[in-house]
């Protein structure tokens, strides 16, 4: 069981959603110390634009080079400095690695997902806000090509919704909400309501004292949401099960038809049966009452 149930599900969850827009790497490491990039990503040179704006202000950071740090708790000074440094090391990395000059915009930005950020540590970071971008959205200097999201400030709309998901308390209650509301057809949906039960489930078999009062309620507004895939899943067993008895009946049905009607199945008949079997009961019932009278060649020829 992992060790950092929240590290996993972001560094997943953010490589479900951005891998359609280019290539994600996950956990890559750098020289020094030898420390790691939790999601590295580079563009894909043909994005498709409803990829982009499927994720919202996740896809617009999408268009460059990028280095995410998610946290599940509000980054420090430190861990924000660790971070840069961990850019500023890359971006050596990358400049050694070239026979040419590097451009800037080859270069990543680095993207730091903080549940919330206080208004001391945006002053010091001197950085700004965006109207592009908007509330929540710090960008610092150009030459440190970094960003600071405040998953708090962002407003409560779809384009913030699939960074909301990562943040903490009331925040991501309501984006799992939103997430709900979605139509089950998005695939989306889909991927990061399987990532969020598979986070439920490591954090249940967590011992109690070291879950904290925002996990628990995590757990609890999951459950619903567990069950009710519990119960699909039951129902598709169920309905397997139905398919797989009636075709067993069906086969045998047949099987004892042909060994009556040609006194043994051998391979030619044996290779038809399937597509017998398979067909709708408007069909099959039909048939059944004809194959005393149908001919070795009629069959063969039908459903060869």
């Amino acid at each position: 069981m992992t060790k950092f149930p929240y590290d996993e599900f972001s560094k997943n969850y953010l490589n479900e959603l951005l891998r359609p827009l280019g290539k994600v790497e996950t956990s890559r490491k750098v020289p020094a110390e030898i420390r790691e990039i939790d999601v590295y990503f580079l563009p894909s040179s043909q994005q498709p634009p409803q990829d982009i704006m499927q994720i919202g202000i996740l896809g617009r950071l999408a268009l460059q080079p990028a280095l995410i740090e998610p946290f599940r708790n509000a980054a420090t000074r430190s861990e924000i400095r660790s971070c840069i440094g961990k850019l500023f090391t890359l971006f050596a990395d990358i400049e050694r690695g070239s026979k040419t000059r590097v451009r800037e915009g080859e270069l990543p930005r680095l993207w730091i997902l903080s549940p919330t950020v206080s208004k001391a540590i945006t002053n010091g970071l001197n950085s700004t806000i965006d109207e592009q971008w908007g509330l929540g959205v710090y960008f610092l200097g150009d030459v440190q090509k970094s960003a600071v999201i405040a998953i708090h400030q962002l407003p409560r709309t779809p384009d913030t919704l699939w960074l909301r998901i990562m943040g903490r308390g009331r925040v991501r209650e309501q984006a799992v909400r939103e997430l709900e509301a979605l139509p089950e057809s998005n695939t989306l949906r889909k991927k990061a309501i399987e990532l969020l039960l598979s986070l439920k489930t490591t954090l249940e078999f967590r011992d109690d004292i070291k879950k904290d009062k925002d996990e628990r309620r995590l757990i609890m507004q999951l459950s619903p949401l567990y069950e009710q895939k519990l119960a699909e899943v039951k129902l598709v067993g169920q309905q397997e099960g139905i398919q797989e008895g009636i075709q067993a009946e069906r086969r045998a049905i047949v099987e004892n038809l042909l060994k009556v009607r040609f006194g043994a199945v051998d391979n030619e008949l044996s290779l038809i049966m399937r597509p017998i079997i398979l067909l709708s009961p408007e069909e099959f019932a039909p048939l059944v009452l004809q194959l005393s009278q149908l001919s070795r060649e009629e069959l063969l020829d039908r459903f060869s």
